[in-house]
């Protein structure tokens, strides 16, 4: 493009111009200011090539406009420039309300021209005018434009081109929804500011106050020295968003001054918890997906390479499954609940949060600590949005029981991965409870679920066996009139059974028939999470693959419907000892010493599948390496977990030389060398760590793709895996 035209050379119109001659961007950077000393400083010190006598003479000619005036000054300066815009040109600005200026050039044009695209850089500084001009301003910021309808792409585009040249990274978002977010995150905190130095201005002690202020308070109030003029005119032009996010922080502020009158220190303790986790994390919660940054990323790659060696002696991080039911009981329970171990990764953290805002006082996690004062089995309260849980589909079916029986309205959400997953599972069974469940054709996520059902206990046989179904009718039972019971096909894990009964809320298991009877409390406790032995099959099978491997894994959670991996491996000939065995809050746990051993391919008994639902996919590894067949079948759960598993492992060794043959519920694999090459993980994280552990045994490396998911599961896999001699390493694009 030839010319562009700056009509104010404040901050930002100056640090734009700036960057556009720096980055070479235009031919030609036309600038125009009303003040005439601006304008001067603009040309003499090379932010702009010409100075124009006026906005008309700036904007004739120009392939782009883009007005960086005072919102209220956004209409003359339009009326002003009309006459001179050819019917091509550009139109675009900097402030930041949009809906006002939108109104601005219906006003001035009698409607919208598609060239107009509305913009707003998120960035800026205490200081103004020209001379505070940066060239570096917009770098690694972020630019929000809000088009209409009719906007031309094309015009979208050059304004895109500029921006993301000036070093931003652009977004779209519709005016309406700009207005609010902004007065939220930018409107409201100058408004405090400004208010909290003017109060304290005004206190008769201020020079004390001002004198010992710590860097805290500077921090805070640095934005009270921003423009006066333009922020009156922000809150005059912005007025309806402002008060709406300004009467919400009033009256939580008044619980605040409540709280504080009445000595609440569980109410200050929620706010408290809830906003340092907000402010942790506030670039994934304003994206409104609280956990989602890492877990949508696709361009995080593993690299493993051949010939790495596995020793030592490891602890793998805490049980997810374990993890998600400690936070969901003890946030239930009457009373505090302490929990050790617990896992850190992206799904249990969703978890947290979700209670974190259905008003649950949760401490941490710090180090694997978390302490939960229960609200009560009916002290949930409704959450500000929809509930976001990320790649989990095991906290989305058990909220779903849990969810059922409140009094309020909810919507559950999650990445990509999980809204292609079945829920027509749980939420069938839910409707012959009573529960008014809604989800997206085919039974997909969202799930919305009407609160203020009467919830009715029945007796279900599960079609197939599926431990998130199980403990979600139970979860729901616990808010029935009379007693729930499910009756499984094939034994799964138990763990929820174990935790109610932990929590002291009774649960009848007779058989495959596990029942509860709604009406009850649960209470408090201790919980030790276990290391997972879901991340442990990575490691078991790697020792058992590797000539020369000797690997200890310490506390490990031996649940007898969560052994299957155990048993699969040694009926294939794998040398592993469990010793120190014992029971840490009614969960069994064993050290476990597996050594390199030549594995035979196996008929893998049925029995033994829902017990190793999760760990197939690095049992189809072992497989690989193992002499002779190995045949699986009853397995179809594996095609509606977070991919296909059974094509997608079947694709990934195909793509490093190993043959198999696909069944409907299962896969053949026969034993074979693996090549090396390139695998598309398709963002299931047991899919990644599974190759990760057929590098071992690889002849040349082995390329992953799209394995930011493994943080959703295992935080650390890399490093752990690298600490025992696994040669892996990772590209995050």
């Amino acid at each position: 493009m030839d010319k562009v035209a700056i009509i104010g050379l404040g901050l930002i119109g100056g640090s734009l111009a700036k960057a556009i001659r720096k980055r070479g961007l235009f031919r030609q950077v036309v600038g125009y200011d009303a003040r005439e000393t601006d304008l001067n400083t603009g040309l003499e010190s090379g932010i702009i090539d010409v100075a124009a006598k006026s906005a008309f003479d700036a904007a004739q000619g120009a392939d782009l406009v883009v007005l960086a005036v005072p919102v209220r000054a956004v209409e003359s300066v339009l009326t002003s420039i009309r006459g001179a815009l050819s019917p091509s040109t550009v139109i675009t600005d900097v402030g930041s309300v949009k809906g006002s200026f939108v109104e601005a050039i219906s006003a001035v044009f009698g409607e919208i021209p598609p060239t107009v695209v509305p913009g707003h850089p998120i960035a800026g500084s205490e200081k103004s005018g020209v001379m505070a001009a940066n060239d570096e301003l917009f770098v690694n910021h972020r630019v929000i434009l809000t088009p209409l309808e009719n906007t031309c792409p094309v015009s979208i585009e050059k304004v895109r081109t500029v921006w993301e040249g000036c070093g931003a990274t652009v977004l779209e978002m519709s005016v309406a929804h700009h207005d609010e977010v902004l007065a939220a995150t930018s409107h409201l905190p100058h408004l405090i500011a400004f208010s909290l130095v003017d109060t304290l201005a005004g206190e008769e002690d201020n020079r004390e106050i001002f004198r010992y202020a710590a860097g805290g308070f500077r921090d805070f109030t640095r934005i009270a020295s921003s423009d006066p003029i333009m922020w009156r005119d922000i809150f005059v032009a912005n007025k309806d968003a402002t008060l709406k996010v300004l009467d919400h922080f009033s009256r939580d502020l008044g619980r605040l001054r409540t709280a504080i009158e009445e000595g609440d220190s569980t109410t200050l303790l929620g706010v408290f918890t809830r906003a340092k986790v907000a402010r942790d994390h506030f670039t994934k919660i304003l994206s409104g997906q609280a956990y989602s940054k890492t877990m949508t990323s696709k361009n995080v790659v593993f690299k493993a390479v051949p010939n790495g060696k596995v020793q030592g002696e490891i602890r793998v991080p805490g049980d997810k499954s374990i993890s998600h039911r400690s936070i969901m009981l003890g946030a239930l329970a009457d009373g505090v609940t302490e929990v050790e171990g617990f896992l850190e990764g992206e799904d249990s953290l969703a978890t947290l949060q979700a209670f974190r805002d259905m008003g649950v006082v949760i401490e941490g996690p710090n180090r694997g600590k978390v302490i939960i004062h229960g609200a009560g089995i009916d002290g949930l309260k409704a959450p500000p949005g929809p509930l976001y849980l990320g790649n989990s589909g095991t906290a989305m079916r058990l909220f779903a029981g849990i969810l059922a029986g409140q009094k309020f309205d909810t919507v559950l959400t999650g990445d990509e991965s999980l809204s292609k997953r079945p829920m027509g599972r749980v939420a069938d069974p839910l409707r012959k409870m009573g529960a008014i469940v809604e989800t997206e054709e085919g039974g997909r996520p969202p799930m919305r679920i009407k609160g203020g059902a009467q919830l009715k206990a029945i007796d279900y046989e599960l079609p197939m066996a599926s431990a998130q179904v199980k403990s979600c009718l139970l979860l729901a039972g616990l808010y029935a009139e009379g007693e729930t019971s499910v009756t499984e096909p094939a034994p799964t894990r138990d763990h929820t059974e174990r935790m109610l009964n932990g929590f002291g809320y009774p649960v009848r298991t007779v058989g495959a028939k596990a029942s509860v009877t709604g009406g009850g409390r649960l209470t408090a406790g201790k919980i030790d999470v276990p290391a997972d032995i879901s991340s442990a099959a990575f490691f078991l099978v790697a020792a058992s693959i590797t000539p020369g491997a000797d690997l200890t894994l310490r506390h490990v959670g031996m649940n007898p419907t969560r052994v299957g991996v155990i048993n699969i491996l040694r009926q294939m000939g794998g040398d592993i000892e469990v010793f120190n065995e014992q029971n840490v809050g009614g969960e069994p746990v064993a050290d476990l010493r597996v050594r390199y051993a030549e594995l035979t391919g196996i008929q893998i008994p049925e029995d033994q599948v829902p017990l190793a639902i999760d760990e197939f996919p690095v049992l189809f590894i072992a497989a690989v390496c193992a002499k002779g067949e190995t045949r699986l079948t009853g397995a179809e759960e594996l095609r509606v977990k977070e991919s296909d598993r059974i094509q997608v492992m079947a694709d990934g060794l195909a793509n490093v030389g190993v043959k198999t043959e696909v069944l409907p519920d299962g896969i053949v694999i026969q034993g074979s060398q693996i090549e090396g090459g390139i695998v598309d993980s398709h963002g299931d994280h047991r899919i990644a760590m599974a190759f990760t552990v057929a590098s071992l045994r690889a002849k040349s490396d082995i390329i992953i793709r799209d394995c930011a998911n493994v943080a959703t599961s295992f935080p650390g896999f890399v490093s752990l895996a690298q600490s025992v001699g696994i040669n892996v390493s990772v590209d995050a694009g």
